[in-house]
């Protein structure tokens, strides 16, 4: 069965081999770059924070991180869908298109054990794949903590580092073979994997809030909040008298004379005259310690729905093979 699946899919493998290399060599040119850039240029104490380390943190962000982030920004869609389409998709399709099955389903291997084996052996190739890319864009990343602070919570980083990429790509993976089996042509089953991942993806995304209550947090230093790493649910204001109101009352802190109202000097001279005036604010986050909470139950969500998946294909399978 080995020998068989190498023969099969090498070209799968050896393309998603390739990929890997190239896109490990770009993270470490980039973080080599941006470590070398900060060695040389960087004045004491920056990037960080300060002030004085502003043009520093841009020339960081804008030239060594931003442009390879948006090349892993599309993974959490393109790599599922490439996954699911390559892989999945004509793992059955391909075997009723061209009629091998019948050929491979009548040897001395049972159906079941030839379709399980294939399922498990190529699926665990691809969770390797994804935990790899994982390692490779985790290990980039705190290069530029300084610069970006703590993204882990953020949609775009979330499904590109820890577990939650390996859940992702075996997702793609199993949806694709379920497509193949129950439309038995490989374009048509590559289609329907990747229009149906990505309604996946950004349903997924959607509904990351409620994997848990978020923390109710009434503070006056939600900007500090804001920059701590976690993610924003909602927010309001609490009046002086601890109710909580959507907006302070018409009129309340006008802008003083000559500053533009909507300005961003004057938004802030607002914040801090209803500060003095007892109001606060009531944040509503996720923060950034959720992390792996987040990751595992989003994993249990995937995995769930792979294993159904996975079910379903084989039963399916097992019943319309000829």
């Amino acid at each position: 069965m080995l020998w068989l699946t190498w023969r099969q899919h090498r070209a799968q493998i050896l393309v998603t081999c390739g990929l890997l290399l190239a896109l490990g060599v770009l993270l470490l040119v980039s973080g080599l770059r941006a470590t070398a850039y900060i060695a040389d240029q960087a004045p004491p104490g920056c990037p960080g924070p300060a002030a004085a380390c502003s043009g520093v943190n841009s020339t960081i962000y804008d030239d060594y991180y931003y442009p390879v982030f948006m090349v892993f920004g599309l993974l959490p869609i393109a790599g599922s869908a490439l996954v699911g389409a390559f892989w999945g998709a004509p793992l059955l399709a391909a075997e009723f298109e061209r009629g091998t099955g019948a050929l491979a389903w009548t040897q001395s291997v049972s159906p079941r054990r030839w379709l399980v084996t294939k399922l498990c052996l190529l699926g665990g190739m691809v969770v390797a794949a994804a935990l790899l890319l994982s390692a490779m864009i985790g290990a980039w990343l705190p290069v530029f903590r300084d610069v970006i602070g703590d993204r882990s919570l953020e949609p775009g980083t979330f499904t590109m580092i820890g577990v939650v990429p390996a859940a992702w790509w075996l997702f793609a993976f199993v949806l694709g073979a379920a497509a193949g089996t129950f439309f038995r042509r490989t374009l048509a089953a590559m289609a329907v994997t990747v229009a149906l991942v990505a309604l996946a993806v950004p349903s997924v995304f959607f509904s990351r809030d409620s994997y848990a209550e978020p923390v109710r947090t009434v503070t006056t230093g939600w900007m500090a909040l804001y920059q701590s790493g976690g993610t924003l649910v909602a927010e309001a204001w609490v009046d002086p008298s601890g109710r909580e109101i959507t907006e302070p009352p018409a009129g309340a802190c006008p802008p003083p004379p000559g500053v533009d109202a909507r300005s961003e000097r004057a938004q802030l001279l607002k914040d801090e005259c209803l500060i003095d005036e007892g109001y606060r604010k009531a944040v509503y986050h996720h923060p950034i310690d959720r992390f792996w909470r987040f990751q595992w139950t989003e994993t249990g969500i995937l995995l769930a729905g792979a294993l159904v998946l996975g079910g379903l294909t084989v039963t399916r399978t097992l019943r319309h093979r000829r």
